[in-house]
C-alpha cells in the first residue's frame, strides 16, 4: 500500500504520481491509495470482497455529510483473479489496485489512517497513516512588538 496523489493501473502494471508521502494539507486536496496485492494460489478464481475505510486518531471511522447523513469515508469493491496459464503451483498473483480519492476536508493537525480488510480480514500491516498540517500561524502585528 503506498499513499500517492494519483494513481492508475494499465496493463496490470501501478502508475503512481506523487507516491510514498505521509502529510498532507491543511488545505483539501486530491489524494490515492495504490494497492498491490499478492493473491494466495488457493485463492485464485474466487470473488474477494475489498474494504479501504479511512479513520482518525481516535480509531473512530472518520465521517463525512452525506445526503442521509454522517456517512463513514470509505471505498469497497470486489475483485477476482485467475491462475495465468504456466504459473508454477504455490506461486502468488500480483494484484494492482488504484483508490482515488477527491478531496477531503479533513481538520488540521490530526492522523490518520486508512485501513484494509480483504473479505472480513486484517492485518496489522494492511494500513496507511498520514496526519494533516497545522494551519499555518498569522503572521505578528508589527505594531504590536515591544
Amino acid at each position: 500500500m503506498l499513499l500517492c496523489d494519483y494513481a492508475q493501473v494499465a496493463d496490470g502494471k501501478l502508475y503512481v504520481v506523487g507516491g510514498g508521502w505521509s502529510v498532507t494539507g491543511p488545505q483539501p486536496a486530491p489524494s490515492a491509495v495504490a494497492l498491490k496485492l499478492d493473491v494466495p494460489w488457493d485463492r485464485a478464481n474466487q470473488r474477494m470482497h475489498l474494504e479501504l475505510s479511512l479513520v482518525g486518531e481516535d480509531g473512530q471511522p472518520v465521517t463525512m455529510p452525506g445526503p442521509d447523513g454522517p456517512q463513514p469515508v470509505r471505498m469497497d469493491g470486489q475483485f477476482e483473479v485467475g491462475r495465468p496459464p504456466g504459473l508454477k503451483p504455490g506461486t502468488p498473483i500480483d494484484v494492482a489496485l488504484a483508490m482515488n480519492v477527491g478531496p477531503l476536508p479533513l481538520p488540521p493537525g490530526q492522523r490518520y489512517s486508512w485501513e484494509l480488510s480483504i473479505d472480513g480480514e486484517t492485518d496489522e500491516e494492511w494500513h496507511l497513516a498520514f496526519q494533516t498540517r497545522d494551519l499555518p500561524r498569522p503572521p505578528s502585528d508589527p505594531a504590536s512588538l515591544p
